[in-house]
């Protein structure tokens, strides 16, 4: 039988190894020289050609595939703060205490993506909110691209156009042939931890958006910067102090290849813990937690819910200075490249509990079963939100619980042996 179906071009012999040693554990290939798989881990490129209506292919019962057809509704930058603009609206609509504003129009509780214009289209509606705050600094990333090709910093206007002229785009007023791109506010006040700038890698598994089922990986990272962190605009080009990406930082002269500039979830938590309490620590955890659901419940709506679908994204968040989480951006191919030997045992160990979610007990896969996998087989994942489960009891509430108080509402959150049991709740 077929796990995975396709052509793919894997990024490292790395992430060939372990995917083929999981692979080959569960008894599904036996592995020889040059022999022809006949199963693959696809990329996202892959993934359209199969759900393509050109090509004519349709997958069978036993063909199970790691992304959705439209995954790129989240995963691409404009596309996931586009949605989720949207998805404000509508609970505006609804009347929904979920989009309750404060007196200067902002939103109470989903203000956790940075303020963000896509260029060229919105040019006009950035310049007037660049002025009303010309001394703040602003991110430019490409909306297609990864690993921190094509970002930059800029905090002057001329700056924007030196970008348009170098890039042969004569107007900003319509969409030309250039690449386009996302420009935030950039978080200028992050949260330091021996002077430098960090963000956290956290994996999340969706096995289906409608109803919507999601799973939180409890060995997530941090990821640091090599230099100390500044806000001086001297340093606006100095992608060592401001972007956490490994594929940039591993290039540094302080770059540590033992620990690769990496700390694990529970070390973070320890240490906020101990610096900014227990309590302070478990409602940024809870915000993190709920922000994740209601990016996801942004994107259920439009997301291709193909019952031969599951999805493992790597989700981008940074803690500011205040311990509010920003929701960055979520990454559909997050790496599987091991930089350190604790990076290879974690993401062998991802794999691993993906698949047993996927395809509970190793045995051939069925797209029809109804994908609420056995306790025993969650592994080191947790289920963040079961919508079936949180309708079924009764709990799905337009509001999260008040700042500083736990948002579970099905068993709630149980805090006596120190770790954290998530909960269904919206």
């Amino acid at each position: 039988f077929r796990i995975m179906a396709g052509k793919v071009k894997w990024v490292t012999d790395i992430e060939k190894s372990v995917l083929i040693n999981n692979f080959e554990k569960r008894g599904w290939i036996q592995v020889a020289e040059n022999e022809d798989w006949n199963f693959y881990w696809m990329s996202v490129q892959t993934i359209r050609n199969v759900f393509s209506v050109e090509t004519g292919y349709r997958l069978s019962d036993d063909q199970i595939v790691n992304h959705f057809p439209n995954h790129y509704e989240l995963t691409r930058k404009d596309l996931m703060v586009k949605n989720i603009k949207r998805y404000r609206k509508e609970l505006e609509k609804e009347g929904s205490p979920l989009a309750e504003k404060d007196e200067n129009g902002k939103y109470i509780y989903l203000d956790f993506v940075p303020v963000t214009f896509m260029l060229p289209a919105d040019y006009n509606l950035f310049v007037e909110e660049f002025r009303k705050n010309p001394s703040s600094t602003w991110i430019m990333k490409p909306c297609g691209k990864a690993q921190g090709k094509g970002i930059f910093l800029i905090n002057k206007l001329s700056q924007i156009k030196k970008w348009s002229r170098d890039s042969k785009t004569s107007s900003f007023v319509s969409q030309s042939s250039k690449e386009a791109y996302v420009i935030s506010l950039y978080i200028n006040n992050p949260l330091l931890i021996g002077g430098k700038k960090f963000d956290l890698r956290l994996y999340v598994l969706v096995s289906t958006y409608r109803p919507l089922r999601c799973y939180m990986y409890k060995l997530g990272f941090c990821r640091f910067c090599t230099v100390k962190y500044t806000p001086s605009t001297s340093e606006l080009d100095n992608m060592f102090v401001h972007l956490t990406n490994v594929a940039i930082q591993k290039h540094g002269d302080d770059y540590n290849h033992i620990h690769g500039g990496k700390w694990t979830v529970s070390n973070l938590r320890l240490y906020l813990e101990s610096t900014r309490g227990k309590e302070v620590t478990n409602k940024l955890f809870d915000e993190i937690h709920w922000i994740i659901v209601q990016s996801l419940k942004a994107v259920a709506p439009v997301m291709n819910n193909d019952k031969h679908c599951f999805e493992c994204y790597g989700y981008d968040i940074i803690i500011d200075d205040k311990l509010k989480p920003w929701l960055i951006e979520v990454n559909a191919s997050p790496s599987l490249t091991s930089s350190t030997a604790n990076d290879r045992i974690l993401k062998y160990n991802l794999i691993n509990d993906t698949l047993n979610i996927a395809v509970p007990n190793g045995e051939i896969p069925d797209c029809k079963w109804n994908k609420s996998p056995p306790k025993e087989v969650l592994g080191n994942y947790e289920v963040l939100y079961d919508e079936e489960m949180a309708q079924s009891d009764g709990t799905d509430r337009d509001l999260r619980g008040r700042p500083g108080q736990p948002m579970g509402v099905k068993g709630s959150r149980t805090r006596d042996s120190g770790k954290p049991v998530l909960t269904t709740w919206k």
